[in-house]
């Protein structure tokens, strides 16, 4: 049976403004790294900045930018190898940051939920093997 609180809280921690395109762990770092910049960043410092391989790092590239969140421009020179220099679109610049909010308040969400917990004495859960001796 369900009370009328319990369907107010009824997917509370489902999150479901946190992008999956962007929440992969090599993803945060590349936009992070981006965001940190505030302008372009030249494949090879991304790739070293964010410990990627080149293949690894062109695969979410490529990911980012079909979603229209970053943007690549090639640059040719003559007898040079061509760099390729990655830079937010404006709608991924905003798409970023408001993922970020997203996490920040789950940040903070969870911070007073520890600042609570340490005031409250632990509560076993069933099964979960608190309180039992092993064999």
């Amino acid at each position: 049976m369900t009370s009328p609180k319990d369907d107010d809280q009824k997917g509370r921690f489902a999150y479901p403004e946190l992008d999956r395109v962007l929440h992969e762990r090599a993803r945060l770092g590349i936009l992070s790294c981006l965001i940190s910049h505030h302008v372009k960043i030249a494949f090879s410092e991304l790739r070293d900045l964010c410990d990627l391989t080149d293949g690894n790092l062109s695969r979410h590239l490529k990911a980012l930018e079909e979603a229209a969140i970053i943007a690549l421009e090639r640059e040719e020179k003559e007898g040079v190898r061509p760099t390729t220099w990655i830079a937010f679109t404006r709608g991924g610049r905003k798409r970023f940051l408001d993922y970020v909010e997203v996490l920040d308040s789950i940040v903070r969400t969870s911070a007073v939920a520890k600042a609570s917990r340490r005031a409250a004495p632990p509560v076993a859960l069933p099964g979960s093997g608190v309180g039992r001796v092993p064999a």
